[in-house]
Parts: C-alpha cells; structure tokens; sequence
C-alpha cells in the first residue's frame, strides 16, 4: 500500500521549521517502500528548501532517516546537530514557505479537482496543497489531485484516519 502525505507544509515542529514535519513524513514512508509514486521523499520546492535554510545536504538527511527511522523530534535534533541552525534563516524560509504561490494553472486545476471556483481566493500554495490532499467534500471520500481516492474513518479520539480505495 503507498501513502500520500498528509501532514501541511504549513506544520512546523518544536524547533519551528516549516515543512520539515512533511518532509521528514516524506522521507520515512519512502524509507518505508509506503510513499506513493507522485511523491518524492525529498523534491526541489519546499523540501530543499527547508534543508537549505538548516544547511542540511539532501543525500546525508535522507540517509539518515532511511538507517535510523527516527521519530519526528529525533529527526529535529539531527538537523540541529547536524546542520547550521539560524533563528534568522529559519524565519525567513517560513516566510517563503507561507509567501509561495503556485502558477495559474497549477492553482486552477487544485480548485477545479476540490471543487471550487478558480476564484475562490485561494492563492498559496500551503492552503492549496492541503486542500488537494484531504479535502472531504461528502465526508466520507474525495480524489486528489493525483487521482487516488481516500476513504475517511473516524476514530475514538475524533481524528479522521485516511485510507486508499
């Protein structure tokens, strides 16, 4: 079975990286063989980005995650031990990451396959992004972007667990 990520770019962990919750999601379900196709475990938009602004060279993060499957809050102290953290660098990639807007086409075809108007006033590409991997319109299935359906389970704790169809 392969997973799409579900966790935003907007997310960011204890440290305050944007993104670098997804991309260590990313890099571990690839380690996994879980990762769905469409993704890579680390691309050239937010996730090298985010590496960048730790100083994190791509290969040596996903080695490390493939080798030592760390939890998420293992996966920041690496990059902190590992890498050049900046406060400043840190604030300015999330600024970018909250900044970036997809081109027109990229934007219209997100709306149109959740849904909605291509004016719905939706221009960043978190907010797209999220809403091409989870939205729910009847509550209980949706396609994304990719054309994978999910089916949405509810679970005792009020969360919704997403699985492929």
């Amino acid at each position: 079975m392969s997973i799409i990520p579900t966790i935003s770019s907007g997310t960011a962990g204890p440290l305050g990286v944007q993104h670098l919750p997804r991309l260590w999601q990313k890099a571990s379900l690839d380690a996994a063989g879980k990762l769905h196709s469409d993704y890579p475990a680390a691309g050239a938009g937010f996730d090298q980005m985010t590496l960048d602004a730790l100083g994190i060279e791509r290969q040596a993060f996903l080695d490390y995650v493939a080798a030592e499957k760390p939890n998420y809050v293992a996966c920041e102290a690496w990059c902190q031990a590992n890498g050049n953290f900046d406060a400043d660098k840190v604030a300015a990639h999330n600024a970018a990451v909250n900044g970036y807007n997809h081109d027109d086409d990229t934007r219209n075809g997100i709306l149109s396959a959740v849904g909605l108007a291509a004016d719905a006033g939706i221009l960043d590409a978190v907010n797209l992004n999220n809403l091409s991997c989870v939205t729910l319109p009847d509550g209980n299935s949706t396609t994304s972007r990719t054309g994978m359906t999910f089916t949405a389970q509810r679970s005792p704790v009020k969360s919704y667990r997403f699985f492929l169809r």
